[in-house]
């Protein structure tokens, strides 16, 4: 019983209560389907805002550790382990957040097998919430393949026109890298005697066998990022998917390849990762501004904001590649404002596509005039989005330009042209998404069927209003969040710092 109570185990897995509840209801229980589905998620919320409050940030290690021994055989020692700490608690608290509030915006725009979509993303938020706190190497690839099935089906049933090629592409992308990181995973595992993080840190790998390692492991992560040039998944994913899918993709899944890099590139392999860094800086650069023009080029608004993800999240990115404590504190922040923001986003497009059944930007003009909470409410989450101060994206934004500028740290291993370059992809920001909103909210109503639209009602108001409150939380008030992460991003830079690097291949 105690092992079931525990709050980790309680947050990971109390979702599956929530599905097995819904094989008991019949196709046709529609609304008593959802709520089901939204309490489930809700009460999850409420298990991770538990584990926040007996959280310790002062404590740079790992908390509210469950490990018991599990798979004992052929020399393979496999154990349960699931802990917590500065680099995972915000994206678990994000990943709960999130959940209810991608399921109640599907209130009313899933109306065909309601069942099947809200067991498919209980099950997905269990992989996600998985993947943020596994600390074995065993049990983290199961949970991260584990999330592929359920984002598959989500695309491929409940998507548009396009449906199942966005599904296989999605799915080939990411088990493509997969199979190399299991690859790596194994010959750790054998290696160091054990698959546990915490105990493969020390092991001592010589410089060249950490180069390999770390491209194996990177090739994974890069595509789930998605970094340029390995992106092209990302854009049909997104137009295709429903729009609660959308929001769980960009605001969860995405994350999981950052977090990757965080939570074991740079530990296990220190010495590769200083190497390959800039290498990496140049990626994120280039994905940063390639991500803003594309963006700018598109017709259909959902397809501008999936591009923008690939500009945003190579601004994470380069936090993480700058290898000191301001760049990786700003790239978690903004792993989390990304989430809030572009999460924001894909709701008010799928709010509009409900009543347009169109997402193309020539077919509105005009909308604050028609929708003006809607008009408003968009607004709030675009300036969002291109980093106005006072929001969440600027503080993000900032402190990652800092990281790679390298103030405030003696010999700092950020660029200072990568940061001037990365600037650019601040002013493109601004440039596509106040293109967008001008083509949507102003000027005259030159369509009438524009003129009819109803503005939000409550429910949708609902669903973005918590959003918005991190959103304004974060860009004035961010002391919080990074007293979460800052213990344990010091301790991480400590790791690298330390080492000496061996000559690489």
């Amino acid at each position: 019983m105690e092992f079931l109570l525990h709050p980790l185990n309680l947050v990971t897995f109390f979702p599956l209560v929530g599905v097995l509840i819904l094989l008991f209801l019949k196709n046709e229980q529609k609304d008593a389907v959802r709520w089901v589905a939204l309490i489930t998620s809700l009460i999850t919320f409420v298990f991770s805002v538990v584990v926040l409050l007996q959280f310790n940030p002062a404590e740079p290690g790992l908390q509210l550790v469950v490990r018991y021994p599990w798979i004992q055989v052929a020399g393979f020692n496999i154990s349960y382990f699931l802990g917590v700490d500065g680099l995972s608690i915000l994206l678990l608290m994000l990943t709960t957040f999130l959940t209810p509030i991608s399921i109640f915006s599907t209130w009313t725009a899933v109306e065909e097998r309601v069942k099947d979509f809200m067991l498919f993303f209980l099950l997905l938020e269990v992989g996600m919430v998985g993947v943020f706190l596994a600390q074995d190497l065993f049990l983290f690839y199961i949970f991260w393949e584990f999330t592929l099935v359920p984002m598959y089906f989500l695309i491929g049933i409940w998507g548009g026109p396009r449906r199942m090629y966005a599904a296989i592409k999605f799915f080939l992308y990411t088990m493509a890298g997969s199979i190399l990181m299991l690859l790596a995973i194994l010959y750790l595992g054998i290696q160091g005697g054990t698959f546990a993080v915490p105990d493969l840190i020390n092991i001592g790998l010589p410089g060249n066998v950490q180069f390999w390692l770390f491209l194996a492991f990177a090739a994974a992560f890069a595509i789930k990022v998605p970094m340029w040039p390995l992106h092209s998944w990302l854009p049909d994913a997104h137009v295709e998917a429903p729009t609660a899918g959308s929001v769980i993709l960009a605001g969860v899944l995405l994350k999981m390849g950052t977090y990757g890099f965080l939570r074991f590139n740079i530990p296990l392999f220190p010495e590769a990762a200083v190497r390959l860094a800039p290498w990496l800086a140049v990626l994120a650069v280039i994905g940063i501004i390639y991500g803003a023009i594309v963006s700018f080029a598109q017709k259909d608004v959902k397809k501008l904001v999936a591009y923008s993800s690939v500009s945003h999240l190579g601004f994470v990115m380069l936090g993480l590649t700058a290898l000191n404590s301001i760049g990786v504190q700003g790239a978690i922040l903004q792993m989390i404002n990304h989430g809030l923001s572009t999460g924001a986003l894909f709701l008010v497009v799928g709010m509009i596509y409900e009543r347009r059944h169109t997402r193309e930007l020539d077919a509105f003009g005009g909308l604050w005039k028609i929708m003006p909470i809607y008009g408003a409410l968009t607004l709030i989450v675009a300036l969002s989005s291109m980093g106005l101060p006072g929001l969440n994206g600027f503080v993000g934004e900032f402190t990652i330009l800092l990281g790679a500028w390298g103030a405030g740290t003696e010999g700092a291993l950020g660029s200072r042209w990568f940061a001037g370059l990365a600037a650019i992809g601040v002013i493109l920001a601004a440039v596509y998404m106040l293109y967008m909103f001008q083509k949507m909210f102003l000027g005259p109503v030159t369509h009438e069927e524009n003129a009819k639209l109803s503005d939000l009602n409550w429910r949708e108001i609902v669903t973005l209003v918590p959003l918005l409150v991190f959103i304004f939380w974060i860009g004035l008030y961010p002391k919080p969040f990074f007293d979460l992460m800052a213990p344990a991003v010091d301790n991480l830079v400590a790791i690298v710092e330390s080492v000496s690097v061996a000559a690489l291949p």
